[in-house]
C-alpha cells in the first residue's frame, strides 16, 4: 500500500542529494519517476535540481495555481512521485499529492524544509505534518555538535529575526543551528557582541 512521506531537515541535510538519491534507486529497478519541485526554488535554474555534493536532474516546476493530479493523469502517470522543496508547495497542491496515493495507489515521497528562519512551519510543511503517512527527520548538526533544527538567516554574517518567510539562499544566506545556539548568537548580536 502506497504512503506519502515527509522526509524534513535543516538546510544542509543533504534532502535534495536524497530525493535524487531516491530517484536513481527507482529508476534503476525500471520504474518511471516524476520529478517535481515548485516553481519558487529557481535557485539552480528553473527546472533543475542540483545538490550541494553535486548530483542534479531535471524537474517539472509546479506553480501555485498548477493542479498536480491533473498534470500527473495529463503526463501518463508514474510509478512514484518525488517532489523536493516541498515547503513551497501550497497545501492544496499536498491534498492532491495525498490524494494520488489514496486513489491511485501512488508513493508519493516529499523532501523540504519543516519550519523557516523563525521557526515556523512552511504552509506545504503544515499541510504535509498533517497529512502524510510517515514523517522522517533528516539530521544535520549544528557547530556545537548538537542536531540542527533551525534555519538560521545570515544577513552580513549576522543572526536576523525579521523579513518576509521566504528568502532563497544557500550557505551564505543560512546556517543550520541548534536552537540553543539559535537564542544565544541572537543575544549576543543584540548586545553588539
Amino acid at each position: 500500500m502506497a504512503k506519502l512521506y515527509f522526509k524534513y531537515g535543516a538546510m544542509g541535510s543533504s534532502k535534495t542529494a536524497q530525493a535524487l538519491i531516491t530517484k536513481f534507486n527507482y529508476e534503476e529497478r525500471g520504474m518511471k519517476v516524476w520529478l517535481i519541485k515548485p516553481a519558487l526554488d529557481d535557485r539552480d535554474g528553473a527546472a533543475v535540481l542540483r545538490s550541494r555534493v553535486g548530483l542534479s536532474a531535471t524537474a517539472d516546476v509546479m506553480r501555485p495555481e498548477d493542479d498536480v493530479a491533473a498534470l500527473w493523469r495529463k503526463r501518463g502517470g508514474s510509478d512514484v512521485i518525488i517532489a523536493d522543496e516541498a515547503q513551497f508547495l501550497t497545501g492544496e497542491q499536498i491534498e492532491q499529492l495525498r490524494a494520488l496515493v489514496d486513489e491511485e495507489d501512488l508513493p508519493v515521497l516529499c523532501f523540504g524544509l519543516r519550519t523557516d528562519f523563525l521557526t515556523r512551519l512552511f504552509p506545504g510543511s503544515q499541510r504535509l505534518m498533517e497529512l502524510a503517512d510517515s514523517i522522517t527527520e533528516i539530521k544535520t548538526i549544528c557547530e556545537c555538535g548538537a542536531k540542527a533544527t533551525v534555519n538560521a538567516r545570515l544577513v552580513n554574517g549576522r543572526v536576523v529575526t525579521e523579513g518576509e518567510q521566504v528568502m532563497l539562499g544557500g550557505n551564505e544566506s543560512y546556517l543550520a543551528m541548534c536552537h540553543r545556539c539559535w537564542k544565544k548568537r541572537i543575544a549576543a548580536e543584540s548586545r553588539g557582541e
